[in-house]
């Protein structure tokens, strides 16, 4: 099984808003930039201390903005030009449809039931047009199934959660709930998760 060096995009406003973003093209802030290059730098040092080198990964991101900033700033902290690397859809953020730009406090207002109904049961549930953690997960999971080789990646909280219920890092629900933080390197191992700042 490959190894994932997973890395959750820096922050943005709508992070710092808290604000779902899903499938938001949104950019990152000054401390998502900060938080990138911290990213990269945490990497160069699990590598330096595992004796591999930058060039032995595949790097590949989200399509989104947010996450393909994260990979272009935690390149050149490797030593590796910003570009090129690779982008798969698989990996984009999980989709809140209709809640997309809103906070909770703001769906709660509008449709409190279905607010609660996702506290539930987070694994199943779907907001209006949106995608369920098990949907996000199938999809993860054919992304990772595809992979021949180590890769670094630049993704959503989302993927996160998702690759930690793949892999029975948590139960399923309990994966959906986990904070999951920025400028922090996620290493997915032989079954395993460790969590480098």
């Amino acid at each position: 099984m490959p190894i994932l060096y997973y890395v959750r995009h820096g922050e943005t406003d709508f992070n710092a808003e808290q604000r779902l973003q899903g499938r938001l093209d949104t950019l990152l802030n000054a401390r998502g930039r900060l938080q990138a290059k911290d990213s990269g730098e945490v990497l160069r040092d699990l590598f330096a201390r595992d004796n591999r080198n930058a060039g032995d990964f595949t790097y590949v991101a989200s399509p989104l903005r947010r996450a393909r900033e994260t990979m272009e700033i935690l390149r050149p902290t490797l030593g590796l030009p910003p570009q090129p690397y690779q982008t798969d859809d698989r990996l984009l953020e999980i989709s809140y449809g209709a809640w997309e730009g809103l906070t909770l406090p703001e769906i709660e207002a509008r449709m409190p039931e279905m607010l609660a109904e996702r506290e539930r049961a987070k694994w199943d549930f779907a907001p209006p047009d949106g995608e369920s953690y098990r949907e996000l997960t199938a999809r993860i999971g054919e992304w990772y199934a595809s992979l021949t080789r180590d890769t670094v990646v630049a993704g959503h909280g989302g993927g996160v959660r998702a690759l930690m219920a793949l892999f029975n890092v948590l139960p399923k629900e309990e994966a959906t709930h986990a904070q999951i933080a920025q400028g922090v390197v996620y290493v997915f191992a032989d079954g395993t998760m460790a969590r480098y700042a």
